[in-house]
């Protein structure tokens, strides 16, 4: 980035040298033209899945620098072609502008997230601009899958074993520190930095696609990815395949921190793992051999942590055998 440069508005700069200032982020064969032109490996489906982020809404610079609302944008769409179970192929950017906006604030976003998919092996191949009175940001992803390899939320069965692929809870209490940093005083560095990276640069579980590639046989799974909650994932995969689930609470994994009646109550805790949002890991039904199997081959804190059921309530067992319901209306909802 140049010094001369740091004070630079984008309407100062003007949309056509913006757009040349951002190529350097981009896939030199894919832009230019009117559109980028992807072709999908033989016999495989093409998958695509857009995602909308807004100032104020999504991210504030209370709590997120540019470059981590790059990496969190172009994460939370990762998290979605992995949730189908593809592999990513590239991603387009589209943003609103305030005409005020520094572009020394575009140069750290774009630097986010071609971060993260040079990460993850892709790349940004497309775009657009426009003024806005607010920062907006969209991104769609492009993947491909093989057809006995995709993962629908529609498909589950009872009997099947529900896999999580890593802790709970963690994005919400980044969250929480970046908002209130005494809050966590009885925290380790450690387990400081890491709950604000949870929260500010998320890993989508792409790791776990490939692990399930290497399954034999391929198994039959359904799920989804945890961003909207824990429970949120559970109920829509049970409303999707019509079927209920059973939840054990003690097998929902949760940040060794959690333990720490100082920094959170159990309940606070299993509050936050089942409902605080934003973890991006993914929620997994198949037949329990497969999914002993997946475990050995992933991060140590992914678990089953239930089962799916005829019935069509999702009911949590708590450690004195207690079940509770789960409600959808409790996670995130947008217009309330």
């Amino acid at each position: 980035m140049e010094k001369n440069n740091l004070g630079v508005t984008v309407a100062e700069l003007g949309e056509q040298q913006v757009l040349q200032r951002l190529y350097q982020f981009c896939e030199t064969r894919m832009v230019g033209d009117d559109a980028a032109v992807l072709t999908p490996r033989a016999g495989h489906l093409l998958v695509v899945t857009t995602d909308m982020l807004v100032d104020g809404i999504h991210f504030c610079d209370r709590t997120t620098s540019p470059a981590d609302v790059g990496w969190r944008s172009a994460a939370a769409n990762l998290s979605d072609i992995a949730a189908m179970g593809a592999s990513p192929l590239g991603l387009t950017i589209s943003l609103g502008l305030p005409e005020t906006l520094p572009v020394s604030w575009l140069d750290q976003f774009y630097q986010g997230v071609a971060d993260c998919l040079n990460t993850y092996g892709t790349a940004i191949i497309g775009g657009d601009l426009s003024r806005s009175p607010v920062i907006t940001v969209s991104m769609t992803a492009l993947g491909e899958v093989s057809p006995h390899q995709q993962i629908l939320r529609s498909t589950a069965q009872p009997g099947d074993a529900i896999v999580v692929t890593g802790v709970h809870g963690s994005a919400r209490a980044g969250l929480e520190l970046l908002l209130h940093p005494d809050w966590g005083q009885v925290l380790s560095s450690a387990e400081y930095l890491a709950l604000k990276q949870a929260h500010q640069r998320p890993q989508p579980r792409l790791d776990v696609i490939q692990a399930l590639q290497q399954l034999t046989p391929v198994p039959r799974v359904t799920g989804m990815d945890s961003s909207d909650g824990l429970a949120d994932a559970v109920l829509q995969i049970c409303r999707a395949s019509g079927v209920g689930a059973e939840i054990l609470q003690t097998q929902i994994p949760i940040p060794m921190s959690f333990n720490n009646t100082q920094v959170l109550t159990s309940e606070q805790a299993i509050e936050w793992a089942l409902y605080g949002g934003e973890d991006f890991e993914l929620v997994l039904c198949l037949p329990l051999p497969s999914a002993q199997e997946l475990l050995k081959r992933i991060n140590p804190t992914a678990m089953i942590i239930g089962q799916i059921v005829a019935e069509g309530d999702v009911t949590l067992l708590k450690p004195n055998g207690e079940g509770f319901l789960l409600e959808m209306q409790k996670g995130y909802q947008h217009f309330q």
